[in-house]
């Protein structure tokens, strides 16, 4: 693995895709130009972000520089961690097993619900008057 290596993947969750470049490095992890800590303030967000690395004890030899948009924090952490799971894969197609059993290469399919007409929400109904 040279030093001039890349490793691209995309990840998604919800409405955010997070579009994921892997360098060797010391172990940082770069979010839209910010660094990881003040992109994401809570730690439950960080440590998501970072479990590919831990499952796969890669966590310091990979720098992570991840553009992401769309949803909200916690389909961004989501998206974010999706795309570095598959990055993974391609520098290292063993650690396929690790990282399917965490279920970090599966996309969640969750989605909202669109509203539908006469209602308020997708299930919601307006209030039912007898008189």
């Amino acid at each position: 693995m040279s030093e001039t290596t890349r490793y691209y993947e995309t990840g998604k969750r919800k409405s955010a895709v997070a579009r994921v470049w892997l360098m060797p490095g010391s172990g940082q992890v770069t979010v839209n130009k910010l660094p990881l800590e003040s992109y994401f303030p809570l730690e439950i967000q960080q440590s998501m972000v970072r479990e590919p690395f831990n499952y796969t004890d890669t966590t310091d030899q990979f720098d992570a520089l991840v553009t992401v948009r769309g949803g909200g924090v916690s389909g961004q952490a989501g998206a974010i961690r999706h795309g570095v799971a598959k990055a993974l894969l391609q520098v290292d197609p063993e650690y396929r097993v690790t990282l399917k059993q965490q279920g970090f290469l599966t996309r969640d399919p969750r989605v909202k619900e669109r509203k539908k007409y006469g209602q308020k929400k997708a299930r919601k109904r307006f209030q039912y008057s007898k008189r």
